[in-house]
């Protein structure tokens, strides 16, 4: 009698877990800088992201949008000692006043966290607000690129995930552009405000990462960008 053919296995990974994030990274690029979300944030933000034109900016998360800068003052406060998401906050690095009254200099023009922390199997969920001061800007994908790098290069995770809404046209177009991989749509994953969500699910994974940090580089060079600040070659370019 043959003997049992062996089920097949995935492959041995290292035991050795990945590292938390923590509020007091400080992460800078040539466009942004990413440092931990505190409540003194909230003066120079607010105006960016509250008021009838910006309340579509919260239509796919959780919380908002706000109309009372002590409430969202408050929240921001809140945020500071959260250890699952940790929060950021999004500064250029083109300003030199301090606009938050800690020393730092930059207008603060979205946040960032980390979410869905999972050390020992090495995955984590990025997730971003940005004003739209920042949207479709060389600075906005650069923070995605420095909070993957640091991800990836400084905490040591193997899986970097991004989710949203799948009615989210332009998040979805986001993840895809930055190296994101569709992995499949979540059906009835969540109620949100009373409404159903579906979620798009995607990811990108160590092994992948070289490949997308290339071209993010190459994209983000300042010899990317002519003299009025227009890209010659599109992201996607340089991942052909």
């Amino acid at each position: 009698m043959a003997g049992r053919v062996p089920n097949p296995l995935g492959p041995i990974v290292s035991n050795d877990a990945a590292r938390r994030p923590i509020r007091d990274t400080k992460l800078v690029g040539r466009y942004i800088t990413v440092v931990g979300l505190s409540a003194q944030h909230a003066d120079s933000l607010f105006p960016l992201i509250s008021g009838p034109e910006n309340a579509h900016l919260w239509d796919y998360v959780n919380d908002g949008p706000y109309d009372d800068i002590a409430v969202f003052r408050a929240n921001l406060k809140a945020r500071e000692t959260s250890q699952d998401p940790v929060f950021y906050a999004l500064l250029l690095n083109d300003q030199s006043a301090d606009t938050t009254g800690d020393g730092e200099s930059g207008k603060v023009v979205g946040m960032a966290s980390y979410l869905r922390i999972d050390p020992k199997n090495r995955c984590i969920e990025v997730g971003v607000l940005y004003s739209p001061q920042l949207q479709r800007t060389p600075a906005a994908t650069e923070a995605m690129y420095l909070m993957a790098r640091h991800a990836f290069e400084g905490l040591g995770y193997r899986r970097f995930e991004w989710k949203c809404n799948s009615l989210n046209a332009p998040g979805r177009r986001a993840a895809l552009r930055v190296g994101f991989t569709l992995e499949g749509i979540f059906r009835k994953h969540m109620i949100i405000r009373g409404r159903n969500r579906d979620t798009a699910w995607y990811s990108m994974v160590d092994d992948e990462w070289p490949g997308v940090k290339q071209a993010l580089e190459a994209w983000l060079d300042a010899a990317n960008f002519d003299s009025e600040g227009k890209q010659k070659k599109k992201l996607e370019e340089y991942r052909q």
